[in-house]
């Protein structure tokens, strides 16, 4: 059974004065946490085992969420003592995301997005790139380019699914969602406890041609200032009525 990690370990430092004494997972929208949009909607795609990791204010997030069990989910934690950044923090998770052999594809996703997508969708990708045998090591879910990131990061090459950095012709950059597929082959460089971000990663594998992204068209939302939360939770309200 695939896994799939929430990374929530940040400090949260634009959403102050708000995660002062809140992590940023736990801040609510529509009349829940963040987090448990992701948890709820991973049931309902499949999943059966999450792994979270959390640095800041790490134990109010094992307090409200616990074993998961009433999500119908079976957590289990990955606590930091220091700043691993994202990299860091899923080879840090590694034990608990993959098998002994290193050779079990996990998918991971941004505690502070929300959307819509479905993420059953993200099983054939599993199972894909672990038939593939590292021929690809990462498979990132891109969206239309926010207003806070008009630039995007990468580009799909010619209407393909091979990513690429460079703006080709024929493509225009989006920008990475926070939700991807990675097989553990990309982070076997990475030190234990090691600091490392995932970007330096992911532009090595892009240029070895070993990542792969596809276009996701569906509401998505990166939840990074008091403002966007306050925005959310007002959609969220207005669709229930």
């Amino acid at each position: 059974m695939f896994k799939i990690m929430i990374l929530a370990a940040g400090k949260g430092e634009r959403m102050k004065p708000l995660t002062d004494t809140c992590p940023k997972p736990l801040l609510r929208a529509g009349g829940k946490m963040l987090i448990e949009y992701h948890l709820e909607k991973l049931v309902q795609a499949g999943f059966s085992s999450v792994v979270i990791n959390h640095a800041y204010l790490g134990d109010m997030i094992e307090a409200a969420l616990q074993d998961g069990k009433r999500y119908g989910l079976h957590i289990q934690y990955s606590p930091e003592s220091i700043v691993l950044e994202t990299a860091g923090g899923i080879t840090n998770a590694l034990p608990l995301l993959t098998n002994p052999d290193k050779h079990q594809p996990f998918a991971v996703i941004n505690a502070d997005i929300f959307c819509d997508m479905d993420f059953s969708t993200l099983w054939p990708i599993l199972q894909q790139m672990q038939s593939n045998s590292e021929q690809i090591l990462a498979h990132l879910i891109l969206v239309n380019n926010p207003p806070h990131h008009p630039e995007g990061d990468f580009s799909l090459h010619n209407g393909s699914d091979k990513l690429v950095e460079s703006t080709c012709p024929d493509c225009r950059k989006l920008t990475f969602s926070g939700i991807g597929v990675y097989h553990p082959a990309l982070f076997k460089n990475v030190l234990p406890n090691q600091a490392e971000k995932l970007a330096p990663l992911l532009r090595q594998a892009i240029t070895a041609g070993k990542v792969t992204g596809s276009h996701y068209l569906g509401i998505w939302m990166d939840i990074g200032t008091p403002k966007r939360l306050q925005l959310l939770d007002t959609k969220l309200r207005q669709s229930a009525l």
